[in-house]
C-alpha cells in the first residue's frame, strides 16, 4: 500500500499523519481531488482504527419530527411545508408526539431524536411542554433535541437570546443538539441555498454556547449539490476549530442531498465514491472529533457499509419514524433492529456494539 499511496502522491501526507501532524487546507483539498478512492481511505481506516480498531457503534433511538410546517425555503429540502394549509403541512398535538413513545414501552429505547420545521404558530411552552412530556413517561431517555438553526430562529421569535432558549430548554430536559442545519458553512452557498435561515457564525455559535453549558453536539455538513471541495474544507476547518476551543462536538455526520421532491430536483445525487471520499476525508481532516457517522439513511445501507472501512466508526442507530430523508426520495428502509444493525456491521467485517447517546458502550452485541 506505501507504494500506492507515494503513487497517489499522497506521501507527505501519509508522513504528517504518521507523525501525528495536523493536516490543512491545501492537504484536504489534494485529498479530495484524489483519483485513488482506495489511498485515501486506506489513509482514513488507519485513523480510525488508531481511535476505535474494529469497533462500530449504533444505539436504540427514535427520530421525530413533531411539525414540517417552516417559514424557511431551503431549496434542497423536501420536508418543509410552507404553510399549515398546505397539503402534507402537519402539526403533532403533544399527545400525539407522546403516543409515539408510549406506543414504544417494550423497547430498551435510549435516545429521541427531535428536529421540526421552523413553525412560527408554535408557542414556546410547546416545546418544553414535549420535552416535559417524553422525561415523564420515561425519566431516562436522552432527549437529543433542535438543531442550532431551530434555536435561532426560536430565540428571533419569542425575543430571547440563544442562550436562554437553551437554558430553558434544559431546564425542560433537553439533553444534547443535534448537528443539522450546518448545511455547508460557505455563504456563496447558503445564499443560494438557504438564504433565510441563521448563517455559519450564529450556527457555531450556539454549539459553543451550549458547550459552554455542558452538553455535547453533533455536526453535520451537507455535500453533494452546489458546493466545491474547497467549501467542503472550509467547513471541516471550521469545525475542526470550534472542536479546538470548546471539545463539545461528539460526531461530525455528512449528510449526502438528495434531490427528489424538492427545487434541486435537476441535480443529481452524489454517488458511491463521492460519499466514501467524503467520510474518509472527513475522519482525516477532523483529528480532535472523536466519530465520524454514516447516517445510513442518507448513504444508503451497503455504501454506510463501505464507509465502515473508510474513516467511518459510526451507524446512527435504529432510526424508526424518520421523515425527513424519506420525503426526498430515500428507499432505505423506515427503521432497522439492532439484529439487522448489528449484521450489518458484522457482516462488513466489523465489531457491534451497542452504546448511548454519550458513546457509552452498553455491550457488545452477540452473534445471532
Amino acid at each position: 500500500m506505501h507504494t500506492r499511496i507515494r503513487a497517489a502522491g499522497l506521501a507527505d501526507i501519509d508522513e504528517k499523519l504518521r507523525a501525528g501532524e495536523r493536516l490543512g487546507f491545501d492537504e484536504g483539498v489534494r485529498l479530495f481531488v484524489c483519483p485513488d478512492l482506495l489511498a485515501v481511505g486506506w489513509l482514513a481506516n488507519r485513523e480510525r482504527e488508531k481511535r476505535h480498531g474494529g469497533r462500530t457503534y449504533f444505539n436504540y433511538n427514535l427520530r421525530l419530527e413533531p411539525t414540517n410546517v417552516c417559514v424557511a425555503s431551503c431549496l434542497f429540502c423536501s420536508f418543509a411545508r410552507l404553510k399549515p394549509t398546505d397539503a402534507a403541512a402537519y402539526t403533532m398535538s403533544l399527545e400525539r408526539a407522546w403516543d409515539k413513545l408510549r406506543q414504544r414501552a417494550d423497547q430498551p429505547l435510549t435516545e429521541i431524536h427531535i428536529v421540526n420545521g421552523l413553525n412560527p404558530d408554535l408557542p414556546f411552552s410547546y416545546y418544553t411542554d414535549l420535552l416535559r412530556g417524553f422525561k415523564r413517561i420515561r425519566p431516562g431517555i436522552h432527549l437529543k433535541c433542535f438543531t442550532a438553526v431551530e434555536i435561532a430562529f426560536f430565540a428571533d421569535l419569542y425575543r430571547m437570546t440563544d442562550g436562554q432558549v437553551l437554558r430553558e430548554l434544559m431546564d425542560a430536559g433537553l439533553d444534547s443538539l443535534p448537528g443539522g442545519g450546518a448545511e455547508i458553512f460557505a455563504e456563496r452557498v447558503r445564499r443560494k441555498i438557504c438564504h433565510d435561515k441563521c448563517d455559519a457564525d450564529r450556527y457555531l455559535s450556539i454549539h459553543r454556547t451550549a458547550h459552554g453549558l455542558g452538553m455535547r453536539t453533533n455536526v453535520t455538513m451537507l455535500y453533494g449539490h452546489i458546493e466545491t471541495v474547497e467549501e467542503r474544507i472550509d467547513h471541516m476547518l471550521r469545525v475542526r476549530a470550534l472542536q479546538d476551543e470548546t471539545g463539545g462536538f461528539q460526531a461530525f455526520i455528512p449528510l449526502a442531498f438528495h434531490p427528489d421532491n424538492n427545487q434541486m430536483r435537476k441535480l443529481p445525487a452524489p454517488g458511491a465514491v463521492d460519499t466514501l471520499k467524503v467520510h474518509a476525508v472527513a475522519r482525516l481532516m477532523l483529528d480532535n472529533v472523536p466519530h465520524v457517522k454514516a447516517f445510513w439513511i442518507a448513504t444508503g445501507v451497503e455504501v454506510a457499509q463501505t464507509a465502515l472501512w473508510f474513516g467511518v466508526d459510526d451507524l446512527d442507530g435504529t432510526v424508526q419514524e424518520e421523515k425527513i430523508y424519506h420525503m426526498a426520495g430515500s428507499p432505505t428502509p423506515e427503521g432497522l433492529t439492532m439484529a439487522q444493525l448489528s449484521q450489518l456491521v458484522r457482516s462488513a467485517g466489523r465489531e457491534p456494539f451497542e452504546r448511548d447517546t454519550f458513546y457509552n458502550v452498553k455491550e457488545a452485541v452477540p452473534a445471532c
